[in-house]
């Protein structure tokens, strides 16, 4: 991965940090993006200290919030001309409805969105930079999912565990939508299915004292739970390879619903209209 350049977000703990570890290993330029600048430095002190790499910055960004995920792409055009690597990796699980800076839903902000408008506003870099990889961090919760296309922000009964797990359906159309529009581009698009992995993730979502010690009990490490996600970030042998989900490094059949072209269409549109996205005078298009 040398002379590669690679965001990840979410990677100050867990899934991301061990991602952002594991490439900085391998001689990329690491940019790590997270919520909290305390955070964020501790995480490049960590990663430099074991790798003796300097090529890691810290990006700060809350991406709940559309401006801020507008202001951390003009941070990064400012200073990068090139992005190899996109791992959209942010995520979470609210325990009440709350809503985020520009008043969508949380879960459905912080999890699809997010990753939807981040991945767009990059999108000419990633082309500009192909061969290039995106990787969507998802999750086997969205195996029971069934999202309500007439209440995806969960208002008229929230859910955290509903809420949770159409966000992760989310993300697997989102990936194979984009994967359609991206043929021939160079860019390639992938789903990451970590399994169960123990990160600050389960204790943050405040669940049932016993259901934790349950989960605790059949957690992986996040080192383990990385392995994928790096592997579809960095390996050769999964170079070309777009519009599939992996579990435990190797091509696995997502939902039934997943594969319905028909919904994730809607959900698109239904993002970018939430997004503005192209509107007139918007600041960024989707792809075409």
């Amino acid at each position: 991965m040398t002379g590669k350049t690679c965001m990840v977000t979410g990677a100050t703990g867990g899934l991301g940090y061990q991602t952002a570890l594991a490439l900085a290993r391998q001689g990329a330029e690491v940019i790590v993006v997270g919520r909290n600048a305390a955070k964020g430095r501790a995480a490049l002190d960590k990663i430099r200290a074991a790798t003796g790499s300097d090529a890691i910055t810290f990006m700060q960004a809350d991406l709940a919030s559309q401006t801020n995920i507008r202001a951390l792409v003009d941070q990064f055009h400012a200073a990068h001309d090139r992005l190899d690597v996109l791992v959209n990796n942010v995520g979470a699980r609210f325990k009440e409805r709350r809503t985020s800076p520009d008043g969508i839903e949380m879960t459905f902000a912080l999890n699809h969105l997010a990753p939807f408008l981040l991945t767009h506003l990059l999108l000419d870099t990633l082309k500009a930079s192909a061969p290039a990889r995106i990787v969507n961090v998802a999750s086997g919760a969205h195996y029971d999912a069934a999202p309500n296309f007439d209440d995806l922000q969960n208002a008229r009964a929230y859910d955290p565990g509903k809420a949770y797990r159409e966000s992760k359906l989310a993300n697997v159309w989102f990936t194979y939508a984009l994967a359609r529009r991206l043929a021939g581009t160079g860019v390639t698009v992938t789903a990451a299915d970590p399994g169960n992995v123990w990160t600050s993730f389960f204790t943050s979502a405040r669940l049932n004292p016993l259901k934790l010690i349950y989960l605790r009990l059949r957690a992986s490490r996040p080192e383990d739970g990385a392995k994928t996600i790096v592997y579809l970030a960095s390996s050769p042998d999964a170079a070309g390879l777009t519009g599939q989900y992996f579990y435990d490094s190797q091509p696995a059949r997502s939902s039934a619903l997943s594969y319905d072209e028909a919904a994730a269409e809607r959900l698109w549109t239904a993002s970018e209209s939430l997004l503005g996205l192209g509107a007139p005078g918007a600041e960024a298009r989707g792809p075409e």
